[in-house]
């Protein structure tokens, strides 16, 4: 069973969320919050494995809240999932380099927001590749963050930064192996590895530190077509 906790200063929107995760059988809505400081402290008592987190919240927004639920030892198997009204909100890029799990706009399909719960409590990419990649690139383009720090990236080996590079262009498992001339299942392994050299928690995060790093820009990023 996942569990899932409601953060939105909207009751409408709980509501609904709540009526349509309840009504799966492997999904149960185990708390809900309005503000930024109730969600954290719902989190820290009940310990979803996912966070519905909406951006904009008072008493300290979403943001503020995820980077605190994501950076608290206790929380290490909470996943969280920005939600947002614009599908290009400037708030997104500072959410994945918090360490959530990726992003939906409010007014997604029913299927879409029961796949991405699934998808993220799995560990999995909550974005298509390709979705993630465009969205990134132009954020980053827009909005450049420090380089990573060149330590952590020398930490990779030659093979790991050809995956990463990959990975930031928006290929999947099957897309980097056939690429490489490798089994998906290696290259599966190879962004586990890639993960817990960069602290990473997924791979929307390894995204982002593509494109800190330098290994992949936004115009580079354009070179792969989408879905692979």
């Amino acid at each position: 069973m996942t569990t899932v906790l409601l953060a939105d200063d909207q009751a409408l929107i709980r509501a609904g969320f709540r009526a349509l995760l309840d009504a799966e059988e492997d999904l149960e809505v185990v708390g809900e919050a309005s503000t930024g400081q109730t969600a954290l402290a719902q989190a820290r008592a009940l310990r979803p494995d996912v966070v519905l987190m909406d951006i904009r919240m008072p008493d300290g927004d979403g943001i503020e809240a995820a980077t605190a639920l994501l950076a608290d030892p206790g929380l290490t198997a909470t996943k969280v999932i920005m939600l947002t009204t614009f599908e290009l909100d400037d708030y997104i890029l500072d959410s994945v380099r918090a360490g959530a799990s990726g992003f939906l706009v409010k007014d997604t399909e029913p299927e879409e927001l029961l796949r991405a719960v699934r998808a993220v409590a799995r560990g999995d990419a909550l974005l298509s590749p390709s979705v993630t990649r465009r969205l990134l690139a132009r954020l980053a383009a827009a909005r450049p963050a420090a380089p990573r720090p060149a330590a952590d990236i020398q930490a990779l080996t030659g093979r790991e930064r050809e995956v990463l590079a990959l990975v930031g262009r928006g290929l999947n498992n099957a897309g980097i192996a056939a690429r490489l001339f490798i089994t998906p299942l290696t290259a599966k392994t190879h962004v586990s590895r890639i993960m817990g050299k960069l602290d990473a928690r997924d791979r929307s995060q390894l995204v982002v530190l593509a494109y800190e790093s330098g290994i992949v820009t936004a115009g580079s990023a354009q070179d792969d077509g989408p879905g692979r």
